[in-house]
């Protein structure tokens, strides 16, 4: 059995957990993997029974436990340093972590207009106040890493990294709400997008059950 075990909620939904699983699934780690569904009537006192914080995600690292996403991407940077999963640069490893603390703090009103749902299509909803300037800072956000720190790679540091991670349930927003971006920030989304990691992701939150009623409007 391995050592590794992550707490999640359902993947067509669960930004939070994404992150964390990308993360962990960068590290080449052999890991098991619990699901909590959301939403029902037992999912608190399951989620319980593992923290708590009462959250998902969650990591067991052997007797060791770590709750919340950003914290428990750190603990797989330090655990698996081989990984890279921040840029070896001191300049770009600051950026890197500053853009993904600024997503994990911010962007409360994209959040809120336009839930997570990587199954289903919404084409011209979840506008609402502030997600215009949201979207506009995160294409901001976008360009200039891309190209001040991009050059070795797709992603926003050239390899992916953490930073990829916390901005990838963005990147299933912006296809689910159909969102017009500009060409360097449809670029980057795409490349999130049809990495392996998250067509995984992506493919089994399309056969998960669960279906959570959320106001797009």
């Amino acid at each position: 059995m391995p050592d590794l075990k992550l707490i999640i909620g359902n993947r067509n939904y669960s930004s939070w957990s994404l992150r964390p699983w990308l993360a962990l699934r960068r590290t080449g780690a052999a890991f098991e993997e619990t699901l909590i569904a959301l939403d029902q009537p037992d999912s608190k006192a399951s989620i319980l029974a593992h923290s708590a914080a009462g959250q998902v995600p969650i990591l067991f690292h052997g007797g060791l436990r770590v709750w919340e996403s950003l914290a428990i991407c750190e603990y797989l940077a330090e655990a698996f340093p081989e990984a890279k999963l921040w840029p070896d640069d001191l300049e770009a490893r600051s950026a890197a972590r500053s853009v993904s603390c600024e997503m994990h703090a911010g962007f409360t009103a994209l959040r809120s207009h336009m839930p997570m749902d990587l199954r289903n299509r919404y084409p011209g909803q979840g506008q609402g106040p502030g997600v215009e300037a949201d979207i506009a800072r995160i294409v901001e956000i976008w360009s200039e890493c891309r190209a001040t720190y991009g050059d070795s790679g797709e992603f926003l540091f050239g390899d992916f990294t953490i930073a990829d991670a916390m901005f990838a349930p963005v990147v299933g927003r912006f296809h689910t709400y159909a969102v017009d971006l500009p060409p360097v920030a449809a670029a980057y989304r795409d490349a999130v997008w049809n990495c392996p990691e998250m067509r995984d992701w992506v493919s089994a939150g399309e056969q998960e059950p669960w279906v959570i009623e959320y106001s797009k409007k």
